[in-house]
């Protein structure tokens, strides 16, 4: 694994974004992978940018509080650490919304989204152990009351999510 193989960003939504200033953009343009693998990564960025390691961390609370972006953290390739699997839910549509927000309170759950399809709550597990994967979809299934299908990885490839943002009026 090289040093610099972790993803940062994910999850930019869809709204307005002419009002962010220059750290913003950076920070969601240019790191959106590659957060430097050190025990400081955010103080490394800061040196990238010019700012301080606090400015780095208070505006990537801002674009988190905003729900700009929806997590900062690694992405490691599945089962290097610990087991992971996509899982889907058929939520009825009034209980989407509190499903999706138990499902984004929970520690091993990288992110959930919306399929227009009677298979409709989509997310990924990571968890530490194959028991604590299972402990973790019977403990969904057990305080939603619905049934939880796991789609683990049959086959692995790579897909690079990352894209040049182009910022309007600039």
């Amino acid at each position: 694994m090289n040093t610099k193989s972790m993803a940062m960003l994910t999850s930019i939504n869809g709204s307005d974004h002419s009002q962010l200033n220059s750290l913003q953009k950076s920070l969601l343009n240019d790191f959106q992978k590659d957060l430097p693998l050190s025990p400081t990564p955010y103080a490394d960025i800061a040196m990238q940018l010019g700012v301080t390691e606090a400015e780095v961390l208070e505006t990537l609370q801002e674009l988190q509080k905003h729900q700009i972006i929806g997590r900062v953290g690694p992405v490691f390739q599945p089962h290097r650490i610990g087991t992971s699997t996509l899982a889907a839910m058929i939520v009825p549509k009034e209980r989407l919304q509190s499903v999706a927000d138990y499902l984004s309170s929970l520690p091993e759950i990288n992110h959930n989204y919306e399929r227009e399809h009677h298979i409709n709550l989509w997310f990924v597990i990571t968890a530490t152990s194959e028991a604590h994967l299972q402990a973790v979809l019977n403990e969904i299934a057990q305080n939603t009351g619905i049934k939880v299908m796991s789609l683990p990885i049959l086959e692995n490839y790579h897909l690079d999510f990352s894209f040049d943002l182009k910022w309007r009026n600039e």
